[in-house]
This record gives structure tokens, sequence and C-alpha cells, in this order.
């Protein structure tokens, strides 16, 4: 279980204060969550806050009943917690199978390896033994970091923006990847989002506006009224990617 208790992060802005995240108290332990809300709301910050890219400017974060706010983020890792970034990281100098075994955190054979490219809509043979480098599109590479994510299997997955750049894999096959990701772990995935069909699969949608939590709680309940405003939208309006 993820408990932050009156989390907040500022910046020192031309000699004033500007909060990114602010006051925020949370508990996080329904298998499937989304944050969502307008760009600039601190979504991302936040997900870095909770995996220890960034550390808060005041409140607590608690993982399984530790503190760890003053964590680094190796020793997230290793209590853990997993984080997909929104732009995935190159790592240069390193095979695909290579990658996915250092985060399996075990001895893969390439089969073993295949099977988690497989499950992320890779032809797995094709990209086994592909080098980590710029031929690889951001959509692949997007995958791999999925895969990567399966092979791991922490307790916490937390994924930015999973959907961008797999515009054609279908929404219902990376949804069925979240399932199964959940299956093997039994644990929470955590999920940055717009996409109407992507929150329409969690059970929580809690919503950021200018770095505070507007509204959280049961998809049901919370979803339909998102909805609302995207309908009531004008320009400017991000909370959701239409499609």
């Amino acid at each position: 279980m993820l408990e932050l208790q009156k989390v907040s992060f500022a910046v020192q802005e031309d000699d004033k204060i500007k909060y990114i995240v602010r006051d925020i108290d949370l508990v996080i332990k329904d298998k499937f969550v989304a944050i969502t809300g307008p760009n600039g709301s601190g979504k991302s910050t936040l997900a870095k806050l909770i995996v220890g890219i960034i550390q808060p400017t005041e409140g607590r974060i608690l993982f399984n009943g530790e503190d760890i706010t003053d964590l680094s983020i190796d020793e997230r890792a290793k209590r853990g917690i997993s984080y997909a970034f929104q732009q995935p990281v190159k790592f240069k100098g390193l095979k695909v199978f290579e990658l996915i075994s250092l985060a399996a955190g075990r001895a893969l054979t390439k089969d073993g390896a295949c099977d988690y490219l497989s499950q992320v809509g890779l032809c797995a043979l094709d990209y086994v033994d592909r080098d980590l480098d710029e031929s690889l599109s951001g959509g692949e590479l997007k995958r791999i970091e999925i895969a990567m994510m399966l092979a791991r299997g922490t307790s916490l997955t937390i994924l930015d923006e999973p959907e961008a750049g797999i515009d054609l894999w279908s929404f219902q096959n990376l949804i069925g990847v979240f399932r199964h990701l959940h299956e093997l772990t039994g644990g929470s995935i955590l999920i940055i989002s717009h996409q109407e069909r992507i929150l329409d699969m969690v059970d929580q949608i809690i919503v950021l506006d200018e770095g505070r939590i507007e509204k959280q709680g049961n998809k049901d309940k919370i979803l339909p009224d998102l909805m609302l405003q995207v309908d009531d939208c004008r320009a400017g309006c991000n909370y959701f990617k239409i499609s």
C-alpha cells in the first residue's frame, strides 16, 4: 500500500515559491488507479515524487508501512516500485535481451525474454537481439519498457502515459497486458493518462488540478463527470485524447 501524507513539491521561480504539487493526501491500495487532469496539473511530478526521482519539499511517503521519503530511486526499486517514463529512456550499448534480463533480476533465456516481448505486441525474434539505439522508434521503446515492467513484476508499477506512441497496437491489447501484470504481482498499477479508454479500465480515478487533488473516487462516479467536462470544454481543455 502506498500512502502520501501532506506531500508538496515547490520550486523557486522569480524570487517566489511556486508549488507544482501541494498538500497531497492519498492512499493507493486498489489494483488499478489512474491519475488524470489538465496538462501542467502535476501528474508526472507526483509520479516522480513517488518513485524517488525528486524529493518532496514537504510531507511523507510511506510504502507498505515504511517511510520511504528519504530513500533513493534504487532503494525504492528494491522495495518493489517500478516506473515507466512518459518518454522511454534509451540505454545505449545494451541489447533488448540484456535489458529485459536486467529488469527481471535473474538469468533469462532468449525464449523467456521473447515471451515478454510477445506479450506487448512485438515480434520477439525481430527484437530480442536488437541494440537499444536510434533505430528503435518511440513506440517500440515504449513497448519494450512495458515488457520490462512485466519482467520486473513489482508490487507497485507506475506508468506515465503508456498509450503514447503505440497507435498501431490496440488499446484492448494494452489493457490486457495491464491485467496480466496485476495477475502476476497482485499489487497496484498506477497509470497517468488522459485517454478515456484507459481511465475506463481502472478501479479508482484521481483528478489533479493546479497541483492539488480536485476529486477522487470510484471510476463509475468520477468518469461520467469528466466526460461532461469534455463535452463542455473549450480550447485548452486537455483531460482526454479521444480517438
